[in-house]
């Protein structure tokens, strides 16, 4: 059944955002506590109930828990790891719009996230100086016109889908002036994390865009692949949008190939491809999701080994300052 449109805003505010919650709602150590608050301090804790329910309680080793429980890990600062590690500040053009690679631009439309992935690669970036719709964005649509060899607009974040849908619509009606563009692209944990936001209203907004329409969403784990997430993906597919997925290669998550095999697989039969796999951007909190360059080579030889080459997605980095994500 496809929610009402209120749902999503419902679960959201409902979202669980207290250290001591989350290990009480997972029957998890309350040792876990001291260090989970001063992690959360730094970046809080948000993830949504419906999550919560794909978690296995009482098992601190669960891969989507990994994902976001605070640990005290994060307090580590080692060399070579900073709060701006993929070069997003040298990008901005205007604020919120970051012009890294030819032919394509990406706007953070909002700093908020329906959950908080705490190896996040932007989990420090000023998203309130960085508000591209401060003047309504007309600056954003003069200065697309003044590049006329930018055809994809990438709509990012934060989580672009956590601005409403009227919100979103004022903005494509904007962009409509722009005859150069042909693809809007949507970068998006939200269907999958807060399937609740996948209404109608949403659906009939993307399904009447005038522009080639690719949803990017990102899912690390087959375990995310549940439910409604999967009815989501069904619904997007049905309307016409390309769905795409990205993941990021986490210790302790997906770091095996049994694991990023089944998520091939499970992405496939939702009639999603799987794009990227990324290597991790080396951001300040993340230090222990990090898998060595060899290791992630050799998971991925194996990787292609077994699956049909479009089941395999890219092994990526994405280094600061070079005209495209590197391949390993």
């Amino acid at each position: 059944m496809i929610p009402r449109s209120a749902d999503w805003k419902n679960a959201l505010s409902n979202a669980i955002r207290d250290p001591a919650e989350l290990l009480a709602l997972l029957e998890l150590p309350r040792e876990l506590l001291p260090a989970a608050r001063k992690a959360a301090e730094q970046f809080p804790l948000r993830v949504p109930r419906s999550y919560l329910c794909r978690i296995e309680k009482g098992n601190i080793h669960d891969p989507l828990l990994r994902q976001v429980l605070p640990l005290g890990e994060e307090l580590n600062a080692p060399p070579g790891y900073t709060t701006d590690p993929v070069g997003d500040g040298a990008a901005t053009a205007l604020p919120g719009l970051l012009h890294k690679y030819h032919g394509r631009v990406l706007l953070t439309l909002t700093g908020g996230c329906a959950i908080h992935c705490r190896y996040c690669f932007r989990r420090h970036f000023p998203y309130g100086e960085e508000n591209p719709g401060r003047d309504g964005w007309q600056g954003v649509i003069n200065y697309l016109e003044a590049n006329p060899e930018v055809d994809e607009l990438i709509l990012s974040g934060g989580d672009p889908l956590l601005l409403d849908t009227p919100q979103l619509q004022r903005l494509s009606d904007k962009l409509q002036q722009l005859p150069q563009l042909r693809r809007l692209r949507i970068h998006t944990r939200l269907p999958v994390v807060l399937p609740e936001r996948c209404d109608a209203e949403l659906l009939t907004w993307l399904q009447g865009l005038p522009w080639q329409v690719v949803i990017v969403i990102h899912t690390n784990h087959p375990h995310e692949l549940a439910g409604s997430a999967v009815e989501n993906l069904a619904a997007l597919q049905q309307i016409g949008v390309t769905l795409l997925n990205q993941s990021v290669l986490l210790r302790g998550v997906n770091d095996d190939v049994t694991t990023l095999e089944e998520l091939s697989r499970k992405l496939h039969v939702c009639g999603v491809l799987p794009y990227y796999l990324h290597q991790l951007d080396r951001v300040l909190g993340a230090t222990h999701f990090e898998v060595s360059d060899e290791e992630a080579i050799s998971l991925h030889t194996t990787l292609s080994n077994r699956l049909s080459g479009y089941l395999v997605p890219r092994l990526v980095r994405e280094i600061a300052g070079e005209g495209a994500k590197q391949a390993l």
